[in-house]
């Protein structure tokens, strides 16, 4: 009888993970036996500290590099970047999940099984305090994240996006206001999702393939049996290519490229707000972080075949980005679309195969997400009697309501629109510099071109707050309690700090970039 060994986990190196999925457990916990009063302030406090906890975790570990869980999960410099970045962005987006003050009772819906448009749906509405199953369901997809990005197999990969996307699809349809709108966001986000995760799974089986009769090397999907495979397999090179193309589809669906985009408007527009932000900074730099670990370790010898494609796919999502938000008459549907087009602008620092490339797009990650929940705690507080006022006619005379909100809101537009001194210039440079070093100038050329295209819609916006005059229909601004007011205060911090003085996070990333093999 042949003895058991179980694989060597280094649990110090993996304590961001466990903290954070332990702490979700707990909150179910909590719900379970914490009365109804309390557990907002203690779901709350819970889950910012596992998130201070697991970032502690994360900086105590900056000199790991190591594969560990039996090969399962890598902890290296882009790991320990992504996860730093994830966890910092997701305690922002923590704080505008955890306010109240803004509207009573919270953004989230106060029984999730209430019919909506019903008599107890309206009675709800009006105040009562929201789930607080929101919490637990954050931190499962905080943890999922962290997988995904530290993952070096791609079931172990799998399983991860299965972690972190499921709590999403349930957070989408949490709405206090607009209930059908939100589940159908949820339910578009659910079924696409799905898909997306069998054209995932379907690729790892067919790479799965590719990799059998290795000499010396049995068939597997971690990432140092595919690397091998690329140049030693005797397999038919259509399963690695059609392996690579699905696995990519499922990545690019969670990275809302194009032509995989379709879900963002709806499911930005339809979620509550602070989900909305969470997804577009924090599940950005998850997909990136496995679109970055799968293309630069597992195909990279298949560059040559790749980027062609993945360099298409990138010029496509930042034209149709950059072309539909000019239509756009709502403002989260705006910000949609601006996703979409920053999605293929990292994709040119993806498809750069230096380390320039790779810290570059960490940079454009942590920036990003910082500029762009500041821009949906901006969102939350342009209200009026029925909830957020997000059409971008309610906007027009902003700036004589509300001229410091107006304002912050004008410096989050520039910094997306590229303009320097802001984070979104410096991104913007710290991919496209790279590119055009390893012979890609008709991505960054595709890139300056959509860029001055996509900054009508932002100085449109611009225009209506400052130069309209206000109207009977004209939103007020809310007074932010103390936790958007944090969120709202970092995030902008951070964009200008970034834009005037990068070399810091730069250079973070800079020393970040090496993968582990």
């Amino acid at each position: 009888m042949t003895e058991l060994k179980l694989p060597s986990i280094d649990y110090a190196a993996i304590a961001p993970i466990l903290i954070m999925l332990g702490v979700a457990l707990l909150g179910v916990l909590v719900e379970a036996f914490v009365p109804r009063r309390r557990r907002h302030l203690v779901q709350l406090s819970l889950s910012l500290l596992a998130v201070l906890a697991a970032l502690v975790m994360v900086v105590l570990s900056a000199d790991a590099r190591l594969v560990t869980a039996g090969g399962a999960l890598a902890v290296d410099g882009p790991t320990l970047f992504l996860q730093g970045t994830i966890l910092v962005l997701a305690a922002m987006a923590l704080l505008l999940i955890g306010e109240r003050s803004v509207e009573r009772g919270g953004a989230f819906v106060a029984q999730a099984a209430v019919t909506a448009e019903s008599a107890d749906d309206r009675q709800q509405a009006e105040g009562r305090n929201g789930a607080t199953e929101v919490y637990p369901l954050t931190s499962f997809a905080i943890g999922g994240m962290l997988i995904f990005v530290a993952a070096n197999d791609l079931l172990t990969m799998f399983i991860a996006l299965e972690v972190f996307s499921l709590p999403l699809y349930l957070l989408c349809a949490l709405a206090r206001r607009r209930r059908l709108l939100s589940q159908e966001a949820a339910m578009k986000y659910f079924l696409l999702g799905a898909y997306a995760s069998a054209f995932f799974l379907f690729g790892v089986a067919l790479v799965y393939g590719f990799t059998a009769g290795i000499p010396g090397r049995s068939a597997g999907v971690d990432f140092a049996t595919v690397h091998a495979a690329v140049n030693e397999s005797p397999s038919s090179e259509v399963l690695l290519f059609a392996g690579m193309a699905l696995i990519a589809i499922g990545l690019l669906f969670k990275a809302a490229a194009a032509p995989f985009h379709v879900w963002t408007p709806d499911v930005y527009q339809g979620a509550p707000t602070p989900v909305t932000g969470f997804m577009a900074a924090c599940t950005k730099v998850a997909a990136f972080g496995a679109l970055l670990r799968v293309f630069h370790v597992a195909f990279d010898q298949a560059a040559w075949d790749f980027t062609p494609v993945l360099g298409v796919v990138a010029v496509l999502t930042m034209l149709i980005g950059a072309v539909l938000a000019v239509t756009q008459t709502d403002i989260k549907r705006l910000l949609a679309y601006s996703s979409i087009a920053n999605a293929g602008y990292l994709l040119v620092g993806v498809l750069a195969p230096t380390g320039a490339g790779v810290s570059g797009t960490m940079f454009y990650l942590a920036a990003y997400g910082f500029s762009v929940l500041a821009a949906f705690a901006v969102v939350t507080l342009v209200r009026d009697a029925d909830g957020e006022a997000t059409h971008l006619s309610r906007w027009a005379g902003l700036g004589r309501r509300s001229p410091f909100y107006a304002g912050v809101f004008t410096f989050i537009l520039l910094a997306f629109a590229g303009i320097p001194l802001t984070s979104g210039f410096m991104s913007k440079f710290a991919v496209f510099g790279p590119a055009l070093e390893s012979g890609h100038a008709w991505l960054v050329v595709a890139g300056v071109l959509t860029s001055m295209v996509l900054a009508f819609p932002y100085l449109r916006v611009v225009v209506m707050m400052w130069l309209s005059e206000p109207g009977e229909t004209t939103p007020t601004v809310a007074v932010p309690g103390g936790l958007t007011a944090t969120a709202l205060m970092i995030g902008v911090a951070a964009t200008l700090i970034l834009g005037v003085l990068p070399a810091p996070l730069l250079d973070l990333a800079t020393d970040a970039a090496a993968f582990v093999r």
